[in-house]
């Protein structure tokens, strides 16, 4: 396991610190009345990037000046590691130009952080298996998988537009519902709105039309990953779902983390996927581990509560499928993909209750209700709630943290925009 780099920046050196010169994530942040701006995390601080390029300090071709990472990624891996290897001569122990680049560094505590970048597309994938097993159980009677489900990464087409950075609140949804014993369905407020705990893989480098990738070569086009909380109103898309998968269930508001761990970053912490049960196709064979050994948890906190709760703990190598599997799948048609298309990775869960990576399967879809430290009870997600995703792999001394991926539940909108 590679051991902790130091840097002169002091707070990067802190074995708690979820960014140390090991890291160094990329991020958009802004001061004050100043523009979004591309930032690099360090301990304590935020390395202004847009202003380390103006000074010279930094030469990629102004791929930041628009308060996005998109351009960045397009120009490709030689370029990703080069800023790396430049960043970590700058920032580490020793370094000569210490002094030039302190000039650039802003307290994390000052700054507002933002999108990182510009989603293109989205792609929710439903590939840990045992919450498929779980979900099969609840609403089929059955852990039984579907029977493309050990063959392919399964997936839909979700909405790049509603996908937001944390921190920003979340209505619940209306949509149309039908109850088991009603004749019609009706519209209102979803009842049963729920988080899924999930890794979004952004792909930095694209494809053309027509052109299929290897699992290898999927691999080297992912850019980094970011914590992935895909909320879900259950019953809003228990009715909408057959034949043709989740819509207005899914479409109102996806939830990512503010920093992009990059993927070399995590390769000291690449883990394998799990035996297959059934032999893949050869297509979606690869050569490197495609996961990561990256602890996660959720938290529940109540409007008002002093404190948050931790209702579940797991590992993001419970994953069936691996990031660059499902990205070799979905261009294996052709489909052509985009630098800043988002991947999420399925819901996390693990085999015991205290890993289940979404509400459905901790409230066993409300008839097992699970008590919070305040003593109130929760079997789905109540107006005024925040739920918080928190991710970290743990090194020799450092840890690789992806910051908070946080949300608060606003209640819904009843009026139409024409009715205002």
């Amino acid at each position: 396991m590679t051991k902790l780099h130091r840097s002169w920046v002091e707070s990067a050196n802190n074995a708690s610190t979820s960014f140390p010169l090991n890291n160094l994530p990329y991020g958009v942040f802004s001061v004050g009345e100043t523009s979004p701006r591309c930032g690099v995390a360090i301990g304590d601080y935020i390395l202004d990037i847009q202003l380390l390029e103006g000074a010279g300090l930094l030469d990629f071709n102004g791929a930041f000046e628009a308060g996005s990472w998109n351009a960045f990624m397009a120009q490709g891996r030689s370029k990703w590691d080069a800023l790396r290897a430049r960043l970590i001569e700058l920032l580490s122990e020793g370094s000569n130009e210490q002094e030039r680049v302190a000039a650039y560094l802003v307290a994390q505590c000052e700054a507002t952080l933002h999108m990182p970048f510009q989603v293109r597309e989205y792609t929710d994938f439903y590939a840990g298996i045992q919450h498929a097993k779980n979900m099969g159980e609840i609403l089929r009677g059955s852990p039984d998988l579907p029977a493309n489900w050990l063959h392919i990464p399964i997936g839909y087409n979700g909405r790049a537009s509603s996908i937001v950075v944390s921190g920003t609140p979340i209505h619940r949804p209306n949509g149309q519902t039908k109850a088991p014993d009603a004749e019609v369905p009706s519209f209102g407020p979803t009842k049963r709105l729920d988080i899924e705990l999930e890794l979004g893989a952004i792909v930095g480098t694209g494809t053309k039309l027509g052109q299929p990738i290897t699992v290898d070569e999927a691999d080297d086009m992912i850019f980094g990953y970011v914590l992935l909380n895909d909320w879900s109103a259950r019953d809003i898309q228990g009715w909408e779902y057959q034949p043709l998968g989740p819509f207005q269930g899914k479409a109102f508001g996806t939830s990512i983390s503010p920093w992009i761990v990059t993927a070399v970053a995590l390769n000291p912490f690449r883990a394998a996927t799990p035996p297959r049960e059934k032999a893949l196709l050869p297509y979606l064979n690869g050569t490197k581990n495609g996961l990561y050994d990256i602890d996660l948890e959720v938290l529940m906190q109540p409007k008002g509560a002093a404190t948050a709760t931790v209702i579940s703990r797991t590992n993001y190598n419970r994953m069936y499928y691996s990031a660059a599997e499902q990205l070799c799948h979905h261009a294996s048609s052709g489909c052509a993909m985009n630098t800043a298309d988002l991947l999420g990775s399925g819901t996390i869960s693990g085999p015991t209750r205290d890993e289940f990576g979404s509400l459905m399967e901790l409230s066993w879809a409300g008839r097992k209700p699970f008590a919070l430290d305040t003593g109130e009870i929760r079997s789905f997600i109540e107006d005024g709630d925040t739920l918080t995703l928190r991710g970290k792999a743990q090194g020799d001394g450092y840890v690789i943290g992806f910051g908070d991926c946080s949300g608060m539940i606003l209640p819904a909108v009843t009026r139409c925009r024409s009715e205002a």
